[in-house]
């Protein structure tokens, strides 16, 4: 035997120390165990054909919606679309961003100075009318201006953006006038422009999109908006349905919150004002004297919390109806529409209802 730390055979070569013999052992348990379990998840995979086949579904499914949400229209240059409310806010952006594009794009303002400041700051293809969507005779001449700029190819788009928040609040606080001002805007207006705008657009075979809300899903605020919103879903999908057949789109838009006229907290807050210093001795002291207080608290942490700055996240919606080949019945735009209140809306009323409360509800005694 040789003199060495660890003895050698008759062919020279050293003996494996016990550490050695340990470590390879555990390699090959490791090696082993691995193989096994790949080979146990191969299995369970390939030997299950009905999990396979609806993730093989699954995944063609999303890729025809996504091929097919991204086909575009051609002739841009051809396409007149009608846009209402474009003083400000989304109508504003959109004319705009539509006349970038290259559509011929007809913008209906409120305002001279509205219209005025849209004239300025886009291209001498897009024109601007004056339009007040609760007067029948304005709408009638809007009606005849976008005719005659269409002419034989038909109106391609139509969006009904013009809108107003306010008056909003708690119920009892409300007066019948207070409910039209805002229903004959957001939802009277709109229909009474879409019937007189309607032959135009079935004559181009065009969309027709319809600034709805979350609102328009839960009734979040007292007042008319949610109640005009609701109806704007309605006599959509009605549309739809009835338009189907001469092959117009009929699409509705759900914003979330965001930074426009309608969220401004300082005129809300006047008009909320104003209703509070109008009610009856009686009512008031029913809510207490702090209520206002805490009313306005709240209305302000909300708005500061969920209000957005980029107006793009619902002007690209609306634009898309009028580009896809083949818009979305729906768009939910904003983060908070699309996590919190879309699919708030589709929960059983109880939980919805409960959760809204804790939300939204003032939470403090008289």
């Amino acid at each position: 035997m040789g003199t060495g730390k660890y003895s050698r055979t008759r062919t020279g070569h050293s003996v494996n120390p016990p550490f050695r013999s340990k470590r390879r052992s555990s390699v090959c348990v490791m090696i082993l165990e691995a193989k096994n379990i790949n080979h146990a998840v191969m299995q369970a995979v390939s030997s299950n054909t009905l999990l396979s086949c609806l993730l093989a579904t699954a995944a063609l499914v999303a890729l025809g919606w996504y091929m097919k949400d991204s086909l575009k229209i051609d002739n841009i240059e051809d396409k007149y679309v009608f846009v209402t409310g474009c003083d400000s806010g989304f109508g504003n952006l959109l004319a705009r961003q539509l006349d970038r594009k290259g559509y011929n794009v007809v913008a209906a303002c409120l305002t001279e100075k509205g219209s005025s400041d849209l004239q300025a700051s886009a291209s001498s293809r897009l024109k601007t009318i004056l339009l007040n969507v609760t007067d029948s005779a304005s709408i009638d001449k809007a009606v005849e201006l976008v005719r005659a700029e269409v002419g034989e190819r038909g109106l391609w788009g139509l969006v009904n953006n013009a809108g107003r928040s306010i008056p909003i609040g708690t119920a009892d606080w409300m007066q019948m006038e207070d409910f039209k001002k805002v229903l004959d805007v957001n939802l009277v207006g709109l229909i009474e422009v879409t019937l007189k705008l309607l032959p135009l657009v079935k004559k181009a075979r065009g969309r027709v999109v319809n600034m709805s809300s979350v609102l328009g899903r839960l009734a979040i605020v007292g007042g008319g908006y949610s109640v005009s919103k609701w109806g704007v879903e309605a006599f959509s999908d009605n549309l739809r349905r009835d338009m189907r057949f001469f092959g117009v789109k009929v699409s509705i838009i759900e914003p979330g919150y965001f930074k426009t006229g309608a969220t401004d907290m300082d005129a809300i807050e006047a008009d909320l004002w104003r209703m509070w210093n109008q009610l009856p001795a009686e009512v008031k002291s029913s809510y207490g004297d702090r209520f206002m207080e805490k009313y306005l608290q709240i209305q302000r942490y909300r708005m500061d919390m969920l209000c957005s700055t980029d107006l793009s996240k619902v002007t690209w919606c609306m634009e898309h109806v009028l580009t896809a080949r083949h818009p979305r019945t729906r768009y939910a735009a904003g983060w908070d529409a699309k996590i919190i209140w879309i699919p708030l809306s589709y929960l059983p009323s109880s939980i919805t209802s409960f959760t809204l409360n804790i939300l939204l509800s003032p939470h403090f005694r008289k």
